[in-house]
């Protein structure tokens, strides 16, 4: 195990209700005048969004709202907000929604104290260790944004679709009612899933040795995805999967799992590429991509992925360690196809090819490689990218 740091400043309101306390929350830290930030329809339709600003008037809390949030965030919208947000003098942004949302807000925060175009800090041109505080109410368990310390944001414009963080980016509370997701559509719920087992698998695939303790967590963590993930699939209003589901998310991406070891990410990296260009649902490209990463990688270290296939899935050890590995690897593949995630880029209905552009996008033209159990360069990530065509 590594020496590590690790804080988690967020508080957790969780379970039924707890948005109806979200203006007596607010109040708790001090705001005086909240922005709400959310995708629009989906809070005003279910009602969630009278609820929120209903608390917010009964705590004497004054807010303004902006809306238009999509998936894969725009820097174009964060702009936006951070103009609103300093001719209204917002003090606290509150963000309704998932991870999308969650990164508009923090990114807004981190652009109300930095002088110059906020992208800058997503491209590593201008830095900043200040924010507006960020609260969450979240609807969408996936992200694991309502604790993570940083945010990643698209430039439309650009192709591109960059990371900035540090703990002071964190949270300050997050409401977690696993109520709120019952009407999420069955593909979100999927992708959402996946998305929360990736960030595990970010971080259990590691060449750290000695990490009993962590390596227990992500293992048990995502047998509870697994088992918890087709149930509200079948059931949507299924409170205890979801509420199991909802703080795994958490758990997956606060930090907690990758204390004292080296964290992969390749391929997030490999994803972000292909929702730059593709405009793919975040998940949907880790469905993509999780499964050719591994059967790229095992080989380094087939050990683990031999323990991954029996404590995460199950499969019986006959003295095989790659076919062990190679068994643990497909049923992962299978167990997204019985989601109905996309499992190749044709599946997700990308028909060009554009690989050796997203492989430049990975490693800023083979200049920077990505990830950590294997360092992937400009050919590496074409490679991968092949593979998921079924090339």
């Amino acid at each position: 195990m590594n020496n590590f740091e690790f804080t988690l400043p967020t508080r957790f309101y969780f379970g039924r209700d707890e948005e109806k306390r979200t203006g007596e929350i607010c109040n708790k830290y001090g705001a005086k005048k909240v922005m709400i930030i959310h995708y629009g329809d989906f809070v005003k339709t279910t009602g969630l969004f009278d609820k929120i600003s209903k608390s917010l008037d009964e705590a004497g809390v004054p807010w303004i709202e902006i809306d238009g949030v999509q998936a894969n965030p725009r820097v174009s919208l964060v702009r936006k907000c951070i103009a609103r947000a300093k001719d209204e003098n917002v003090d606290f942004l509150l963000a309704i929604g998932g991870g999308s949302v969650i990164d508009t807000a923090k990114a807004t925060g981190v652009g109300m104290h930095y002088e110059g175009d906020v992208w800058d800090l997503y491209t590593g041109r201008g830095t900043t260790d200040r924010t507006t505080p960020v609260g969450v109410v979240l609807t969408i368990p996936a992200a694991g944004s309502e604790s993570s310390n940083g945010s990643v944001i698209t430039n439309e414009e650009e192709h591109s679709k960059r990371g900035f963080g540090g703990d002071f980016m964190r949270p300050v509370f997050a409401v977690m009612n696993p109520e709120l997701t019952y009407t999420l559509p069955s593909f979100q719920t999927a992708a959402g899933g996946f998305d929360i087992m990736a960030h595990i698998m970010e971080r259990y695939f590691t060449m750290t040795e000695n990490c009993d303790v962590t390596d227990e967590m992500c293992e048990g963590t995502l047998r509870a995805l697994i088992k918890n993930i087709p149930v509200v699939m079948e059931r949507p209003k299924d409170y205890a999967a979801r509420a199991e589901i909802m703080w795994a998310g958490t758990i997956a991406h606060n930090g907690i799992l990758g204390v004292g070891r080296e964290e992969d990410w390749g391929s997030h990296e490999l994803g972000h590429a292909l929702s730059a260009f593709y405009d793919i649902t975040h998940g949907a490209t880790l469905s993509i991509i999780f499964p050719a990463w591994m059967k790229y990688v095992y080989k380094l270290r087939p050990e683990k992925f031999a323990r991954y296939a029996e404590k995460v899935w199950g499969v019986e050890p006959d003295g095989d360690t790659e076919k062990t590995a190679l068994e643990g690897i497909a049923r992962t593949k299978e167990f997204c196809k019985k989601l109905g995630l996309p499992v190749s880029l044709m599946d997700a209905g990308v028909q060009d090819d554009r690989t050796e552009e997203m492989a430049d996008h990975c490693t800023l033209d083979d200049t920077a490689p990505v990830g950590a159990f294997k360092k992937l360069y400009k050919q590496d990530c074409i490679n991968i990218y092949n593979d998921a065509y079924g090339k």
